[in-house]
């Protein structure tokens, strides 16, 4: 991977990607794909209002750049028939389905480039499991954790964060500080697909998270992004959906010592790297007091809304919701191709005829 852009020269990229856009935007067909697949996504197409939705920020964005596109959504029949007629592909799915994997290996045989990470990265970064086995191999510091089911799933004596195996925006996730909680935490958070639960030692702190975009110099590592709860055990569902407008929730730029903001970059490029991500990805993390930090989750596509963590951070740098589009479809429709002896779909209605 090519080093990462110095700051000064960040206006620079940004530029280049400007003029690439402008070359390039208006010729191309682009698929956004968006629906309600997941327990994650129903629940913000349910309960959010349209404004607030990822959707609702990335078509304006899209419209304002003279791009040619459509909301696919992946529960419709035509959705496969669909996704083949476009340049490239858009998605903004969460937890199963969508973020895993599975579209993504969809579009490769497809042969449609999409924004984000591949098979392997997303597949990875979803499973939370199997994401702490990487971040161990990888020496990145993580909290103390166990699996249920599982020889070691029993109360350790102290607040435990008790997690489904996969799905993001804390959905399912439970803070449990008595023992007598253990138990129904985890039937709360058994009914994921995958089966299997995360049992991971709660660690006070202050969470953080960090964006990363690709640009086509390298990446840039957005600005450690805090986020504080005014009203609640921890930043659950609840809290990251907000749709009632309360304001609990704070998003601003951490205020860390510099040692510790270069002990989180070192280890979001090395997450970055040991899982081979594209075009861009939020990752979380909790900074204790003692100036140790330990990361949490990654998170290869990161929510689009105008007011999102990942925008919020980009913005810190100065880019705008279009600056990032336009860097995650550059980056999808310049990268190489895996290349291999598959046949390109025909979705045609021509009848094929067997002997």
């Amino acid at each position: 991977m090519p080093p990462a852009p110095d700051p000064a020269t960040l206006g620079q990229q940004m530029a280049d990607a400007r003029a690439w856009a402008g070359r390039t935007l208006g010729r191309i067909s682009v698929a956004l794909v968006y629906g309600g697949v997941s327990a994650e996504d129903q629940l913000y197409i349910r309960k959010s209002p349209p404004e607030q939705l990822s959707v609702t920020a990335l078509s304006d964005t899209l419209t304002g750049l003279g791009v040619r596109y459509e909301v696919l959504d992946p529960c419709r029949p035509s959705f496969i028939r669909d996704l083949a007629r476009f340049d490239v592909a858009l998605p903004n799915l969460h937890g199963p389905y969508g973020e895993d994997g599975r579209l993504q290996g969809l579009l490769d045989y497809l042969r449609v480039p999409y924004c984000g990470s591949g098979v392997a990265a997303a597949a990875i970064a979803a499973d939370k499991i199997v994401c702490k086995r990487l971040m161990e191999s990888l020496a990145v510091p993580t909290p103390p954790w166990r699996t249920w089911p599982g020889p070691d799933a029993v109360w350790p004596g102290r607040p435990v964060m008790v997690k489904p195996r996969m799905g993001g925006s804390s959905v399912g996730i439970s803070l449990v500080r008595r023992e007598d909680d253990l138990a129904a935490a985890i039937t709360a958070a058994e009914a994921g697909d995958p089966p299997g639960v995360l049992i991971e030692d709660h660690l006070p702190g202050l969470p953080v998270t960090i964006g990363v975009l690709e640009l086509p110099g390298g990446i840039v590592i957005f600005p450690p992004l805090a986020t504080q709860v005014d009203d609640g055990d921890f930043y659950d569902a609840d809290a990251k959906l907000d749709a009632a407008g309360e304001g609990t929730v704070t998003c601003a730029q951490a205020d860390l010592p510099a040692p510790v903001t270069a002990a989180l970059n070192s280890h979001v490029r090395t997450l970055w790297d040991g899982l081979g991500c594209h075009g861009m990805a939020r990752i979380d993390f909790i900074a204790a007091d003692d100036g140790t930090v330990a990361a949490l989750e990654v998170n290869t596509t990161p929510g689009m809304s105008y007011e999102s963590n990942f925008i919020t951070a980009a913005g810190l740098l100065g880019l705008g919701h279009a600056d990032v589009v336009i860097a995650m479809l550059r980056e999808a429709l310049t990268r190489p191709r895996y290349d291999a002896p598959l046949p390109v779909p025909d979705f045609t209605d021509r009848a094929v005829q067997h002997s």
